[in-house]
């Protein structure tokens, strides 16, 4: 019953923005919002096409969305001859969309106008989430301060978008990482705590939508793979030009399949999952075993005096060319090719992505990759398939947090 309630009191905050919209020709003016957010502008003649009427109307309707502050003139379209006719674009100043991106230790902001640009980016904030309702308030209060410095005011904000590891249903609202029990969703604690409607996602699939929004994707490639290679190891697709959830939303989890005989137990309890031999945790274990062992490094003297190594002390010293931590990214960067030779084999991509924290050993992992996809995948099934790393970097998750946020209102909505 009250998990009910909660659904209707959602749906009721995420329309009110769509039902503020001017009461006459209502209906229409959403559909323009979502035609508009896909197609960056329109004249009147195209409009009328799209929603099946006459151009006096469409004049109107238009005409209504410019004085409520929704649509502007955006320039002139081209014309043989004659005058030109105006076409209208999204308003950059009828609102903003905010992506949170929550990692382990830190948050990564994004704010983008109405049309989808970019305003800012804020990254490194400081916040470990727990899971209970005060951690929850506090995320909410940290981003609402944080966007607040940036000269963002929360009352221009239309929607928010959060992204979670683990297992999210963006349906429903649960996070099975940061669980709060049967009846209250994490979703419902942040959209009291931003008093705006909220999208959770898992941040492998925002951080693939990101990049198919406005990464390193291509505009005619519609099928793409993104791989999360951060701590764990998740994967996001873009099949068709949408995300793809499976039946119960919880597609993806590739670094759970069960590839590797090295007797490892992963952090979901199983043995031998493709995370416990590609993906930083992997890297991290990989690196202290062979500091155990003797072998030589810039991070010895720390693992002598007993110092916590972490992965980030781990990257730094691939930047500073370490040649025992090169060969275990090398180690990581084979075994990862392994699993994207079977998923090109599987899915025919356009693109495979790799982006996450491990990204940024590019110069190291990706070689051994291509490699081994060289190797083990199918040449009439390879040859079309692009592998190339992350564009947007660890911004990925909260671009594709802000797009989703801005989508599912203007679209699902309407």
């Amino acid at each position: 019953m009250l998990f009910s309630l909660y659904l209707h009191q959602t749906l009721t905050i995420m329309k009110t923005f769509l039902n503020n919209i001017g009461g006459r020709y209502a209906s229409e003016k959403k559909t323009i919002l979502g035609l508009s957010m896909n197609h960056y502008s329109y004249s009147l003649a195209e409009l009328a096409r799209e929603l099946g009427t006459s151009i006096p109307k469409i004049t109107r309707i238009v005409s209504d969305m410019v004085s409520e502050g929704y649509l502007v003139e955006v320039g002139k379209m081209e014309s043989a001859s004659g005058r030109r006719p105006s076409v209208y674009g999204l308003n950059p100043d009828a609102g903003f969309f905010v992506g949170v991106d929550v990692n382990r230790d830190f948050l990564v902001v994004a704010v983008t106008n109405f049309p989808g640009r970019t305003v800012s980016i804020i990254d490194n904030i400081p916040f470990t989430l727990e899971s209970n309702e005060a951690s929850v308030s506090a995320l909410c209060s940290t981003v609402l301060e944080a966007i607040r410095k940036e000269g963002i005011d929360p009352s221009k904000v239309r929607g928010y978008g959060v992204n979670l590891t683990g297992r999210v249903n963006f349906h429903t609202g649960y996070s099975y990482s940061y669980y709060m029990g049967e009846e209250k969703p994490i979703v419902q604690l942040l959209e009291a705590g931003f008093g705006q409607s909220v999208v959770v996602e898992n941040d492998s699939r925002a951080m693939a939508y990101g990049e198919y929004m406005s990464g390193i994707a291509a505009s005619d490639e519609e099928n793409i793979l993104f791989l999360n290679v951060g701590w764990g190891l998740g994967m996001g697709m873009v099949l068709g030009g949408k995300l793809f959830y499976g039946k119960s939303g919880f597609s993806g989890e590739v670094g759970h399949f069960p590839l590797l005989d090295n007797n490892r137990v992963c952090q979901c309890g199983k043995v031998g999952c493709l995370e416990t031999g590609a993906s930083g945790s992997a890297l991290h274990t990989l690196v202290l075993e062979k500091l155990a062992s003797g072998r030589s490094s810039i991070l010895s003297a720390a693992y002598r005096r007993g110092e916590e190594i972490s992965l980030d002390d781990i990257l730094e010293a691939v930047k500073k060319e370490d040649v025992l931590v090169i060969e275990c990214v090398e180690q990581i960067g084979s075994v990862l090719g392994r699993a994207v030779a079977g998923l090109i084999n599987i899915f025919n991509p356009d693109l495979v992505v790799i982006g996450g924290r491990l990204s940024v050993t590019e110069r190291y992992l990706m070689p051994p990759l291509r490699s081994a996809v060289n190797r083990l995948s199918l040449n009439l099934v390879n040859s079309d398939t692009q592998i190339k790393v992350s564009r947007l970097g660890k911004t990925a998750g909260a671009l594709g947090a802000s797009f989703l946020s801005k989508s599912r209102l203007l679209s699902d909505l309407s």
